[in-house]
């Protein structure tokens, strides 16, 4: 018998080693025996539509053939995907990976495989191989092409953007159009061109492997991502669809959800005849029965559903493969049907071992050939994970660009050979056996205590779409389902050939600092990456905070134009005169800044050498930038005025109608709506001195002979000016915001906000009575002190005990007379009160601002008005500063951000009106390498730093924080040697045991970070700016 001639496949055909694929196959066992017998050929049917004809014995099983197609695509991490056929009903299944072949596919010379994929993990992230993404990819866009994801179209042009970026690289409007003509994405594609164009003039720069990640980072996001339906009825025979998913089971009504059964909630899945059964497991708190049913339209249908349920869970849920059933010795019952293949552990456990060399690979019709990267050595541990938008500005070196026509679409065949011990005996053996594949790093699960685990699934208000993600935190085997893999160094000094990807050496900025291990380790090369080059000179950095800081503003500008908005006009609670005055002013703005940061991100690009065009001619600068754009924000002035009408307006609005009161309310509840509403109103204002303040940090940089100086110098001239008219307007707007702030957060109260009252201090000081010292909280206006103690509410209020009017009060020092340290004695026309401080330094701020505030009433020369509802007696509800203890120290993930009030409390801290509007200015955004106090790796997390906390993001482009961390109370230091932080450009935060270090990419962002956080966590005596001020009027 003469030998089976060998046929070149395609990985072969581009110089690549034969793979073997991933075997399902523990360590020394072998794989069944297959028959030799005669071959049959199947037509298999690709991602990217061409087709490939595989030879395998007439009694071989479905793994056979599985492994076949991975080898012939040079596949590592083909477990992900899964080969679907009509059977003899027409039915869409899964082929069986254990039964043989032809025993499913009945008539193979007129079945048509399809190759696609079946598990759509929670994190794309988790994908290491860039041919597994780029599969992923091909995926979305036959998802979009099918109609099978549905999103709306903003989400559909900026989807077939990134596949268009992949195809023909940067934009050019004429290839464009000619692209789109030819390229049908999606049925009535011509009415959404312009807007695909719009978005696709923003990727300048963006390698494919960028695109396919930023593709799917905005396709994970999507409510129909990776969801096949399946029609069925519930018990009232209403018509509803399930779904599978990583996450559980999902119950749809035409293409909304509108249930999910995590994991976690099933105990049992069964079907009878055409009925599905879902058993729960008991929970008080549920209103669902213990057994759900729906009925399907046959028993085939219905128990190929229970098939891929079965394979879903087995596949996200357990660590190993299922052990076979012992066969029955006399009958047997219910199906034999079990999971085959490795679980997502075992796939991510496997592609840790690493060290593989990594082939080039095909994509049709783009014009950049994908590249992966070079052998590594076993002890690097590197992640694919393509670089966003977000990450820190690496430059690319865009002369590694290699450029290649592919033309493909003819019909293939690979005939398959022997390949000995981990492939039946009709597939070619490889050369090399146990080829090692992309390192990473996974690491048993390390539990921090300020690691907030619950936020994904709270049940809470939320317009967002959901994400995939974050379900799974209802999991037992969670760290096994979020593992991320990271490695490499993410020093400053790095630069990245465009068809590598930059994450190689970075952790990924999408995993979710409460879905991440703590534990994991990142392999550093320092050495090599200090031979990379990209900007290095401050100017450059200053340039990058604005970029930075920019795209945060424009995500809260967008909680007043899209998410407030979209709410205000489902809901019949605003009068339209409020809503034009709100969104008339708002959305000029929000037009006006997405230019605005569209045109610097384009500079930075041709700064940092990533797009195609010359960077030769003077674009290392920013202040013609700048100046340009000052200027022509000042003509959008007249809307900055009237900000102070907006808020005046809205208040009132408030104030007169309980249904507006209630939606301001619940859609403060929202996650989008990080800060209070009217904080955000605020944000226009904020910007200038943020503005002012870079200018001012760019002229002092720059000396007088820099091209750049004039530019510079003019547009700082500009904002001084816009600042210096608005600067008033901003000061009695923000003391009118926080003292209807104050007055949500207190009870009691009939009168808080009054034309002429103004804000001084709020803080925790001790209060000397009959018991003790009992703890309160302190407020300090210009008229009046307020003492409260924590109420015991729901919303968590203070309950205010009494109050002192300031008119004709005196200050003592009663240290020695009550021997309490830090201790004084405020008296009073009609009562005297003793309180102490923690500290001196926090009883002199108290004493500097209490005279402050005698001397501002005592130029009024008007006592405070009547002010309590009611004055109850101070030894009600005495509450200890032992009690004192229900606030996270660490990160908090709460329904609703912790209000600055109760923070002091909790804290012992105290806060003046000085702070605030030095906040204001204090405000910062960037990405940031942070590390636990008992972990190994560093996580890269996008960080906005506003209102004295720390707010952590997957990256920029997320509406919501997953976590934040209120500093005040908190101590910054730099490590010390004794603590092995071997790292430049490192800060530490600590309170108590809680402690975290934080990393910045480059000796400017990390002196950035230290000033502003300094600002919020270390206080001492100020100048005040209330003392030489006229009292504000409303």
């Amino acid at each position: 018998m003469g030998e089976t001639e060998q046929r070149p496949t395609a990985g072969s055909r581009l110089g690549a080693q034969e793979n073997a694929g991933i075997s399902t196959l523990e360590h020394g066992q072998k794989p069944p025996l297959t028959p030799p017998g005669k071959l049959i050929s199947i037509k298999i049917q690709m991602l990217d539509d061409t087709q490939e004809t595989f030879e395998v014995p007439q009694r071989a099983p479905g793994k056979v053939l599985h492994d076949a197609v991975c080898n012939h695509l040079n596949l590592v991490e083909g477990d992900y995907f899964g080969l679907e056929f009509p059977d003899h009903k027409k039915m869409m299944v899964w082929l069986d990976l254990l039964k043989p072949v032809m025993k499913q596919i009945r008539r193979p010379k007129h079945i048509v495989v399809k190759f696609v994929v079946k598990f759509f993990p929670p994190d794309h992230a988790q994908l290491q191989e860039e041919l597994t993404r780029y599969l992923f990819a091909l995926q979305v866009k036959q998802d979009l092409a099918q109609g099978r994801l549905t999103c709306n179209d903003t989400s559909t042009a900026l989807l077939i953007s990134h596949i268009v970026q992949s195809e023909i690289g940067d934009f050019d409007e004429t290839i464009d159009r000619e692209h789109l003509a030819k390229n049908k994405y999606i049925p009535q594609q011509e009415a959404l061109e312009d807007k695909i164009m719009e978005f696709h003039r923003n990727h300048m720069g963006q390698t494919p492997a960028e695109s396919d990640f930023q593709l799917l980072e905005i396709a994970r996001r999507l409510e129909m991502y990776g969801i096949r339906l399946h029609p069925a009825k519930d018990r009232e025979g209403t018509k509803i669809n399930l779904a599978v998913a990583n996450t559980g089971i999902l119950v749809f009504q035409g293409h909304t959800k509108i249930n999910a059964f995590n994991w976690a909630k099933v105990r049992k899945l069964s079907f009878k005849r055409k009925r599905f059964l879902i058993k729960l497991r008991p929970d008080v708190n549920s209103s669902f029965q213990d057994t759900l049913e729906f009925l399907m339209a046959s028993r085939d249908f219905c128990k190929s559903f229970w098939k891929i349920c079965v394979e879903h869970h087995a596949f996200f849920r357990l660590f190993e493969e299922p052990k076979p059933k012992p066969k029955p010795v006399l009958f047997s019952r219910g199906s034999s049907f079990r999971f085959s293949g490795r679980t997502q552990k075992q796939v991510l456990d496997y592609v840790k071992e690493g060290g593989h060399k990594k082939v080039q690979f095909e994509r049709k019709h783009s014009k950049i050939r994908s590249i992966r990267s070079l052998t590594v050595q076993p002890s690097e541990q590197h992640t694919e994970v393509p670089k966003q938008s977000s990450s820190f500005a690496y430059g690319d070196d865009n002369d590694a660009a290699a450029v290649q026509s592919c033309q493909q679409g003819k019909e293939l065949k690979a005939s398959v050979e022997d390949t000995g011990q981990h492939k039946s005996p009709s597939l070619k053996k490889s050369p090399k056996e146990g080829r090692k594949v992309d390192g990473a790093v996974v690491s048993a699960v390390e539990e921090e205590e300020e690691a907030a685990t619950d936020r994904m699934q709270q049940n809470r208000p939320q317009s967002q779409q959901p994400s995939t993600a974050g379900s799974l935190t209802g999991s037992p085997h969670l760290s096994e389902l979020s593992i991320n893999s990271q490695g490499g160094p993410s020093v400053a000094n790095m630069s990245l050939s465009p068809n590598l990807s930059p994450d190689a050496k970075q952790s990924s900025p999408l995993i979710s600092p409460l879905l991440n291990d703590p534990s994991c380790i990142r392999t550093e090369e320092e050495e090599e990456v200090k031979k990379k080059r990209f900007p290095t000179e401050k100017a450059y950095f200053i340039a990058k905070e604005v970029a930075t800081t920019e795209r945060t503003y424009l995500k809260d500008l967008e909680v007043i134009t899209s998410w407030f908005q979209s709410a205000v006009s489902k809901e019949d609670c605003m009068p339209e005169t409020l809503k034009n005055l709100i969104f008339s002013n708002f959305e000029p703005l929000h037009k006006f800044h997405t230019g605005f940061l569209k045109e610097i991100e384009q500079r930075l690009a041709l700064w940092e050498g990533r797009s195609n065009a010359h960077i030769k001619g003077g674009h290392q600068r920013i202040g013609d930038v700048m100046l340009k754009n000052i200027q022509n924000m000042k003509q959008l002035t007249i809307h900055l005025w009237k900000h102070d009408e907006i808020l005046t307006e809205l208040e009132n609005g408030i104030k007169n109608s309980r249904k507006l009161e209630t939606f301001c309310r619940d859609f403060e509840l929202q996650k989008v709506c990080y800060l209070p509403l009217n904080t955000f109103l605020l944000r226009p204002l904020h910007r200038l001195m943020h503005y002012k303040q870079i200018m001012e940090r760019l002229c002092k940089h720059y000396p007088p002979n820099h091209t750049d100086f004039r530019d510079s110098r003019a547009a700082l001239a500009e904002i001084t000016e816009m600042v210096a008219q608005l600067h008033g307007n901003m000061i009695k707007m923000e003391n009118f915001q926080k003292l209807h702030e104050l007055k949500k957060d207190l009870i009691g109260i009939d009168n808080l906000v009054i034309p002429g009252r103004e804000f001084i201090r709020l803080g925790s000081l001790s209060k000397l009575s009959g018991k003790g010292l009992q703890q309160r909280m302190f407020f300090l206006f210009n008229d009046i002190l307020l003492y409260t103690s924590r109420g015991l509410t729901a919303s968590n209020q203070f309950k205010v005990h009494g109050h002192l009017p300031l008119y004709g009060m005196t200050i003592e020092d009663s240290e020695e007379e009550w021997g309490v340290p830090h201790c004084l004695t405020l008296r009073g026309q009609q009562q005297s009160i003793i309180i102490a401080a923690s500290t001196r330094a926090e009883m002199d701020k108290w004493i500097e601002d209490i005279q402050m505030a005698i001397d501002l009433a005592e130029k009024s020369s008007d006592p405070a008005p009547e002010l309590l509802a009611s004055s109850p007696p101070d030894n009600k509800d005495p509450l200890s500063v032992s009690d004192c203890t229900s606030l996270p120290a660490g990160l908090i993930s709460d329904q609703r951000p912790v209000s600055i009030s109760c923070i002091c409390w909790y804290r012992m801290q105290s806060l003046s009106f000085y702070d605030i509007l030095q906040s204001d200015e204090n405000q910062l955004s960037g990405n940031l390498l942070r590390k636990f106090k008992n972990s190994n790796g560093w996580q890269k997390l996008w960080v906005v730093f506003t209102n004295f906390c720390m707010f952590f993001y997957k990256s920029h482009q997320d509406n919501h924080p997953l976590a934040s961390l209120p500093l005040l109370g908190y101590s910054l230091t730099i490590p010390s040697e004794s603590e092995n932080i071997h790292k430049d450009y490192v800060f530490k935060l600590h309170f108590k045991s809680h402690v975290y270090y934080f990393r910045a990419e480059s000796e400017y962002t990390f002196e950035r970070w230290m000033e502003v956080i300094r600002s919020a966590t270390s206080s001492a005596l100020r100048t005040r700016a209330l003392s030489h001020r006229e009292p504000h009027t409303y």
